[in-house]
């Protein structure tokens, strides 16, 4: 059977609304990532590799990027950034040859939340045993392994403070939430957390952005001779996931979501 083009795949793997989904779609997948992931799905469709498979290569990627941060110096930021950037094709195409084949599946979703988890904490574990320095030959300072641990968690509890809210709705035998019901009833509130959104500093401790800025701060380090930049990148990811967090969860409990 022949391979479908890029244009037919396409109004298939890619309905309406795939793109602008305000919380499924990542910026990168709008940007550049669909676009890639189009022309490796056009190899899978008419194989018998299954969304499910898929979607575990996915989270093994987004693991070893903890692994992949031990390296030293930019070789293994840059490392760590190939790692999530195939997690993040990955999570493209699992969706894609599961709409042309037709393939649906709550474990798929499952899956695929989990890797969702386990990509973002192994970036901020990996950060924080990078800070470490446990090829460094002197003392490893366990302080910043622990801030990466520490941002890790905070990462993870933003995502299940969002996804229990799913969880709390169907207990309580109530329809899944609507966007408008996640603005805060206070006017402070709403504009505190318009001025987050704006800012979007919040996404520093999704793997994605982690990573990049892990290399960046890696460039700086070189530069410097230490790690002084990425310990410094360690200390601010942790106040952030941990700010969020807070933040975060206030923000539901004064919208209408748990209404």
């Amino acid at each position: 059977m022949p391979k479908p083009s890029v244009a037919e795949l396409r109004p298939v793997v890619h309905p309406p609304g795939v793109k602008d989904r305000r919380s499924g779609e990542h910026w990168g997948g709008r940007l550049y990532m669909r676009e890639i992931s189009l022309r490796v799905t056009r190899h899978l469709v008419h194989t018998r590799v299954t969304p499910n498979q898929l979607t575990y290569v996915m989270t093994v990627a987004g693991v070893l990027a903890a692994p992949a941060l031990l390296v030293p110096g930019i070789p293994g930021a840059l490392l760590g950034v190939l790692m999530v950037q195939l997690y993040l094709l990955l999570d493209c195409v699992d969706g894609e040859v599961a709409r042309w084949k037709k393939q649906f599946s709550l474990g798929g979703v499952y899956l695929d939340r989990v890797g969702a988890y386990l990509c973002d904490a192994a970036v901020l574990v990996g950060f924080g045993l990078r800070g470490a320095d446990l090829w460094g030959g002197g003392r490893v300072d366990w302080l910043w392994a622990f801030l990466g641990t520490l941002a890790a968690l905070g990462a993870i509890l933003i995502k299940a403070e969002t996804d229990l809210v799913g969880v709390a709705r169907h207990q309580g035998g109530l329809p899944p939430v609507k966007e408008a019901a996640a603005e805060p009833r206070s006017s402070g509130l709403a504009l505190a957390r318009k001025a987050a959104a704006a800012l979007k500093f919040h996404r520093l401790v999704l793997g994605i952005e982690a990573s990049l800025l892990i290399l960046v701060l890696a460039v700086a380090d070189h530069f410097h001779g230490d790690l002084f930049f990425s310990r410094l990148g360690i200390a601010v990811l942790a106040g952030i996931a941990l700010l969020q967090t807070l933040l975060h969860l206030v923000s539901i409990l004064a919208s209408s979501r748990l209404r």
